[in-house]
C-alpha cells in the first residue's frame, strides 16, 4: 500500500520526523519496503496563464503563447500541444529550469521563432508516464507561483507491505489510527456530515443471500454535471496512492477506498432496469467486466444485479454494461459490506486481483457504511453536483461478524513478553486501539475488540497488540535459563544432512522449486501417475502437485542453460504427492539432474560430456552411505532412454529409485543438446542405515584370482559380483570387473566379462588347493545360474 506522508500528517500529527515514522511503522508490524518522492525533482517552474495564442507563421501543428507567469512582462513560448488554448493555467518552465532527466530549458529559436521557456505536461513533469497534453490547472491558480509549492510536491511515498491480517490498515485512517496509538497523540478521521435530501426516489434492494452480503447500502444522486472535472488536489492524492484520474465519479469511489478503506461503486442508474439484487450468479450467465474482459461466471459468484441481468461481480469488479461514463447524470451509489469467505479467491478464480476484492477478502470494517456512503454523496456533490436521494438500506445483523469477549490476565501478558508492564498502560493501550475493556478482577479482564479487527480473537492476539505498540525494539532483552534434554539419534540413521553435504562435496547445488508443476510437462516425465490438481492454482502452468521432482529440475536447468550455464549438477530434496485408495501419500524423494562435462575445463585432460555411469557413481555415493548392498537393474521408464535407464533395488528386491538419461523425444522437446541424466531415490531408504562394526584387518596374506568368463549380453555384471560374493562368504573379500569384452572371440549375443576375485581368512592363510575349489564353486554357481562359461 502506498501512502502519502503529507497527507497522513493531515490526519494525525505526531512531533517526530520521518526516520522515526518510518521505524515505528515497522517495529509495529507495518513494514516499510521503501520510500520514494511524490515527485522527481525539477525547478524552476512555476504556475503560468496563456494569455495570449497564434498560429506559427512556419508550422503548422506549432503556436506561439504569450504566457503570464506573474511578472510585468509576458514571455513567448511556441508550443506544440493539441490542447493549448488561452486563458488556461498550465505549469511553466522558464528559462533556467532544470526537468527531470537533467534536461535544461534555455531560450532558443522554434522554426524561426524565439521561444522563452516550455509549458509543461504531467510526463514531463515526471508525474505520470504518458500524457496526450498540457498539465491543465484550476482557474484559480495563481501565476509566478511555484508548482512545486502548489502541488504540495515535497512528499514522500511510503510503501507499506501489510500482512492479511491488517485490513485495518488498507486506508488512510487505519495508518493513522496506528500512528496516532503509538505516539499517544489524537488523530482526525475524515469529517462527514450526513447529505441533504433533496429527493425521495429509491431503488429496490433485493438480498437473495444475506449470509453473503449482511449489509448493503445504496443513494440515487441526480442530475449530475457529466462535464466537471475531478479537482487537482484529489488527482494528486490518488496518484500519490497509485490511481489514475479516470473522472469524478470513479475518482470519488476510489479517495473513499484509500481514505476509509470502504469500496464503493458507482452504477449508471439509467442503465438499470428497476431494482438491485443480490445473489448467486445463475447456471450459464456472464458478464462483460470493466476490463472488457467477458467471464462465464461460476455458480458460487456473489453478483449485483438488476431484474435482467448480473451488473457486476460483487466485491471485485463492476461490469461494462452498468457503468458510468461521460454522459452520465444520474447514478445510484453501492456501498456494502460482503462476508469475506464468499469473496476469498473469487477474483483469482476470474484472473483478477482488484484493490476492492484485496479488501473484501481481508474484511472490512461492517459498521463503516453509512459513513462511507455520505462521506462519499459530498465529495460527488461537491465536485460534480446533483441531488442527493435517501439512504437504501438492507441490514440483517445475524451474518455481521459476531466481536467476541476474551479473557486476557495480565500476568500472562508479562510471562509472555517477558517484561513488568504497569496495568494502567496495558489498560491505556487497548483502549487506544479502539476496544473496550473491563476488568473483572486483578488478575482477569475481558476484552472486546472493535469492529475493524477481524484478526482479535483469542488472548495471545491481545498479547501481541500490547508487545507491538510498546515496540519490540523497547523490551529489554534477557538471557533465558532452560534445561535442555539432547534427542535420541538413532545410530543407525543416516542423516538427510549427511545425503545433501556427500552431494555437494561432489559438486552438486541444492535447489527448491515449487511442489505445483505444469501438469503437460508432468504429464511427459510422469504419465504413469494421476496428479492432483489445485483448485485455485496460482497460475494454468502451476496447475497441480508433482508425482515427480524432475520437472522442477529439468525446469531449473533450462533456465540455467538460458543463462549461459553450460555445466549443471543440481539435486532437491522434497515431497511427492501421490494420489492412492486412502487418499493422498506423501513421499520424500532425494533427486539429482547432470548435464555438461564432467569437470570443468582443464589443461589436465580433455572435456569429456557427462553419461550415465558418472551419475551412477553419484548415486553409488550415497547408497554406501548406508552400509548395505544395493542393486541396478535394467528397466524401461517413460521419461527415460530406453537403452540407458536402470531401477535401483534393494538387496531384498525392494524399489528404491530410478536413474537414467533423458528420453531423446523428450530432450528435444524442451531443448536441451546435450544429454540430461537424472536420478531420483526414496530418502526414507537412504536414511536407513546399519550400525557399523569393526573388523580388525588380517595378518594372514591374501590372493587374487583374475577370471574371465563369458555370460548373455542382457545379464547385469552386478548380478554376476553379487553371485560370487554369496558363493564365497566368508573368504571372498572383494570382487571388481576390470574389463568388459565383445566381438572376436566371443559368440554373438554374448560378453566377455574379467573379474578380480580377493580370497583372505582372517585368522589362518589360505591353502592353494582350498581356494582352487572355492574358484570351482563359484564358476559352478554362475554356469547354473546364468549360463557362464570359463575363457581360455
Amino acid at each position: 500500500m502506498l501512502v502519502s506522508e503529507s497527507w497522513l500528517r493531515e490526519f494525525v500529527k505526531p512531533d517526530i520526523d520521518r526516520e522515526t515514522l518510518l521505524h515505528q511503522l515497522t517495529m509495529a508490524g507495518l513494514e516499510v519496503d521503501g520510500t520514494e518522492p511524490a515527485a522527481a525533482g525539477f525547478s524552476n517552474v512555476v504556475v503560468g496563464e496563456v494569455v495570449g495564442l497564434s498560429q506559427h507563421p512556419d508550422a503548422d501543428r506549432l503556436r506561439v503563447c504569450e504566457v503570464s507567469v506573474g511578472e510585468p512582462d509576458l514571455l513567448q513560448i511556441v508550443c506544440g500541444a493539441p490542447n493549448v488554448e488561452s486563458g488556461m493555467k498550465v505549469p511553466t518552465a522558464c528559462v533556467g529550469a532544470v526537468l527531470p532527466g537533467n534536461f535544461k530549458i534555455k531560450s532558443a529559436k522554434l522554426r524561426g521563432v524565439q521561444s522563452s521557456g516550455m509549458l509543461c505536461s504531467q510526463k514531463e513533469l515526471g508525474l505520470a508516464e504518458s500524457s496526450e497534453g498540457l498539465m491543465s490547472l484550476p482557474a484559480n491558480a495563481v501565476p509566478g507561483t511555484n508548482i512545486r509549492e502548489y502541488l504540495e510536491l515535497d512528499d514522500e511515498i511510503i510503501e507499506v507491505d501489510l500482512t492479511p491480517n491488517r485490513a485495518d490498515c488498507l486506508s488512510m485512517e487505519g495508518i493513522a489510527r496506528e500512528v496516532a496509538v503509538i505516539n499517544q497523540v489524537e488523530w482526525h478521521p475524515a469529517e462527514t456530515k450526513a447529505s441533504v435530501v433533496e429527493h425521495d426516489r429509491q431503488l429496490p434492494l433485493y438480498i437473495h443471500s444475506p449470509e453473503a452480503c449482511p449489509r448493503y447500502l445504496g443513494r440515487l444522486i441526480t442530475g449530475i454535471d457529466p462535464a466537471a472535472e475531478t479537482p487537482i488536489w484529489m488527482q494528486e492524492r490518488l496518484r500519490r496512492s497509485g490511481f489514475r484520474s479516470l473522472g469524478p465519479l470513479v475518482d470519488v469511489t476510489n479517495y473513499v477506498l484509500m481514505e476509509m478503506g470502504q469500496p464503493l461503486h458507482a452504477f449508471d442508474a439509467d442503465k438499470i432496469d428497476h431494482g438491485i439484487v443480490v445473489r448467486f450468479a445463475k447456471q450459464g450467465e456472464k458478464i462483460l467486466l470493466l476490463n472488457d474482459e467477458e467471464v462465464d461466471l461460476a455458480v458460487d459468484s456473489l453478483v449485483i444485479a438488476d431484474e435482467s441481468r448480473a451488473l457486476a461481480l460483487a466485491g471485485i469488479m463492476g461490469g461494462r454494461e452498468s457503468a458510468v461514463c461521460d454522459e452520465t447524470s444520474n447514478i445510484f451509489l453501492e456501498c456494502a459490506f460482503f462476508s469475506p469467505t464468499v469473496i476469498m479467491g473469487k477474483a483469482r478464480q476470474y484472473g483478477l486481483h482488484t484493490d476492492s476484492s484485496h479488501r473484501f477478502e481481508r474484511g472490512v470494517d461492517p459498521e463503516l457504511q453509512m459513513r462511507a456512503i455520505e462521506r462519499a454523496s459530498g465529495l460527488i456533490v461537491s465536485i460534480a453536483g446533483g441531488q442527493c436521494g435517501p439512504v437504501t438500506e438492507s441490514s440483517n445483523d445475524t451474518h455481521i461478524p459476531n466481536r467476541p469477549v476474551i479473557r486476557l490476565r495480565p500476568s500472562r501478558v508479562e510471562k509472555i513478553l517477558g517484561v513488568s508492564i504497569d496495568r494502567s498502560v496495558m489498560n491505556s493501550i487497548l483502549e487506544r486501539l479502539g476496544m473496550s475493556v473491563s476488568v473483572r478482577d486483578e488478575e482477569t479482564w475481558e476484552v472486546q475488540a472493535p469492529s475493524f479487527r477481524f484478526d482479535i480473537a483469542i488472548e495471545a492476539d491481545l498479547i501481541e497488540e500490547i508487545g507491538r505498540v510498546i515496540g519490540y525494539d523497547n523490551i529489554p532483552l534477557n538471557d533465558i535459563s532452560m534445561h535442555s534434554v539432547l534427542a535420541k539419534s538413532p545410530e543407525a540413521r543416516v542423516p538427510s544432512d549427511l545425503l545433501k553435504e556427500s552431494l555437494v562435496g561432489r559438486g552438486y547445488r541444492e535447489v527448491i522449486t515449487y511442489s505445483f508443476v505444469d501438469p503437460d510437462r508432468l504429464k511427459k516425465v510422469d504419465p504413469g501417475n494421476e496428479p492432483i490438481a489445485l483448485e485455485n492454482p496460482i497460475s494454468s502452468d502451476l496447475a497441480v502437485m508433482r508425482t515427480s521432482l524432475w520437472c522442477g529440475l529439468l525446469e531449473t536447468a533450462e533456465r540455467n542453460l538460458n543463462r549461459q550455464q553450460s555445466r549443471i549438477r543440481i539435486f532437491e530434496s522434497g515431497l511427492k504427492f501421490l494420489k492412492t485408495a486412502d487418499g493422498i501419500e506423501q513421499k520424500k524423494y532425494l533427486a539429482g539432474l547432470v548435464l555438461g562435462t564432467v569437470s570443468d575445463d582443464q589443461w589436465g585432460e580433455k572435456a569429456q560430456s557427462v553419461d550415465f555411469f558418472d551419475a551412477k557413481g553419484d548415486v553409488e555415493a550415497l547408497l554406501q552411505l548406508t552400509g548395505f548392498r544395493f542393486q541396478f537393474v535394467a528397466k524401461q521408464h517413460p521419461a527415460l532412454h530406453p537403452g540407458q535407464t536402470a531401477e535401483v533395488l534393494g538387496i531384498d528386491g525392494g524399489h528404491v529409485g530410478w536413474i537414467g538419461v533423458l528420453h531423446p523425444e523428450l530432450e528435444r522437446q524442451l531443448g536441451f543438446n546435450s544429454h540430461v541424466v537424472l536420478y531420483e531415490l526414496d530418502e526414507a531408504i537412504l536414511c536407513k542405515g546399519s550400525i557399523p562394526e569393526f573388523n580388525p584387518i588380517s595378518k594372514f596374506p591374501h590372493v587374487r584370482r583374475d577370471l574371465a568368463v563369458t555370460i548373455g549380453d542382457g545379464i547385469p555384471s552386478a548380478s554376476i559380483v553379487e553371485a560370487m560374493r554369496q558363493e564365497g562368504k566368508g573368504f571372498v573379500t572383494d570382487v571388481r570387473i576390470f574389463d568388459v569384452y565383445r566381438g572376436p572371440g566371443v559368440e554373438s549375443g554374448r560378453k566377455s566379462v574379467a573379474i578380480s576375485l580377493v580370497f583372505q581368512d582372517s585368522f589362518r592363510t589360505l591353502q592353494d588347493s582350498e581356494i582352487d575349489s572355492l574358484v570351482s564353486r563359484i564358476l559352478k554357481k554362475l554356469e547354473t545360474k546364468f549360463d557362464a562359461k570359463l575363457r581360455d
